[in-house]
């Protein structure tokens, strides 16, 4: 794979915003400045693909409900067997008597992968949701 060449631009922030922007370099371990700026960028363009719908993006599902409610494993369940294409897997934790955690790893397009989340998030039983999403690594430069 032939790397890529390095773009060079000039930005003008407060000095303030630099310090800040220096401390968090540092203790993040970037060696320079250019490093973690980049990798915020690439955040950015994660999130922006996720808002969007547009691209393939991989991620997590995670849940948590109350298996004590009426039918919530039942609707679960039958919402990842409609997308077992986009739903690479899961794992389930019995977390106390009452509760239980799921995670679901997901690949698809941002549009799919959103809508099942809100499916599962939104699911009667379901105490708290969370769609955590990144890139395949394909469209991103190192």
């Amino acid at each position: 794979m032939k790397k890529e060449t390095a773009a060079r631009f000039t930005v003008s922030i407060p000095q303030s915003l630099m310090r800040q922007l220096d401390k968090m370099t540092a203790e993040k371990g970037y060696s320079n400045r250019s490093l973690a700026i980049a990798d915020m960028i690439r955040d950015q363009l994660v999130e922006h693909r996720q808002r969007t719908g547009t691209g393939e993006i991989v991620g997590t599902i995670t849940l948590v409900y109350d298996h004590h409610k009426q039918h919530v494993q039942e609707t679960l369940t039958d919402i990842q067997h409609d997308h077992h294409a986009v739903i690479i897997c899961s794992v389930h934790v019995h977390l106390d008597h009452d509760n239980c955690l799921e995670v679901l790893l997901v690949r698809g397009k941002a549009a799919m992968v959103k809508s099942i989340a809100d499916q599962l998030i939104a699911a009667k039983g379901v105490k708290h949701g969370k769609l955590t999403v990144t890139t395949t690594g394909k469209d991103l430069p190192p």
